[in-house]
């Protein structure tokens, strides 16, 4: 589990590629990694790896061919920076949302405006989506927790301080660049209820 507040951005360091296996290296600083140990999760834009290999200055994941195909992983190249979320520790404060790290869509970035300090982001979305994005609801873009200020039929947009900014890769997205979308686990769960009932009043069953 995961809250959506980035630690830091880190670099893709290596990508190995054999028939469907997919291993990815990523350099970190060693004020992330120095209790990070084999096993242990990072969610890596939003997408929650495992570590099959550790060190103070990198990790190595392997990933599956399912999770290269629905995210954009399947995009990165090295030297490319990406958000890195260590797991949730019972001991630390809880802010941000509640992040699974299991990325429900990729879309597209498809308008970038600044309004004073604020850098305002417009983003794509099927129309399957429609009830787990709403305003002033929560939803995490490469694993970054944000706040959703306006929706229409097709698309959502997201404010980002400048703090979110300089310590995510958001802030240096282009129109037209891909990005994992993870909707509020909360509003998955109330949509599927609302859903159930429906299908329960249609049948006459309650």
């Amino acid at each position: 589990m995961f809250t959506g507040l980035i630690i830091e951005q880190g670099t893709v360091k290596e990508i190995r590629r054999s028939q469907q296996m997919i291993q990815l290296t990523f350099q970190a600083s060693n004020s992330v990694l120095r209790d990070y140990k084999i096993g242990d999760s990072m969610a890596v834009n939003g997408v929650c790896l495992t570590a099959i290999e550790t060190s103070s200055t990198f990790f190595r994941a392997e990933i599956m061919p399912e999770t290269f195909k629905r995210t954009t992983i399947s995009t990165l190249k090295v030297g490319d920076r990406v958000n890195l979320e260590r797991a949730v520790s019972m001991m630390q404060r809880f802010e941000g949302h509640f992040v699974a790290g299991h990325i429900d869509t990729v879309t597209r970035l498809i308008k970038k405006i600044e309004n004073q300090n604020a850098l305002v982001l417009t983003f794509a979305y099927p129309t399957k989506y429609a009830g787990e994005i709403i305003p002033q609801g929560s939803i995490a873009i490469n694993g970054v927790s944000l706040t959703v200020t306006d929706t229409t039929i097709a698309s959502f947009s997201v404010s980002l301080i400048p703090h979110s900014k300089s310590l995510t890769n958001l802030g240096n997205l282009g129109v037209g660049h891909l990005v994992n979308i993870e909707t509020d686990i909360i509003g998955k769960y109330v949509k599927a209820q609302r859903n159930k009932f429906e299908m329960y009043k249609e049948k006459d069953l309650l």
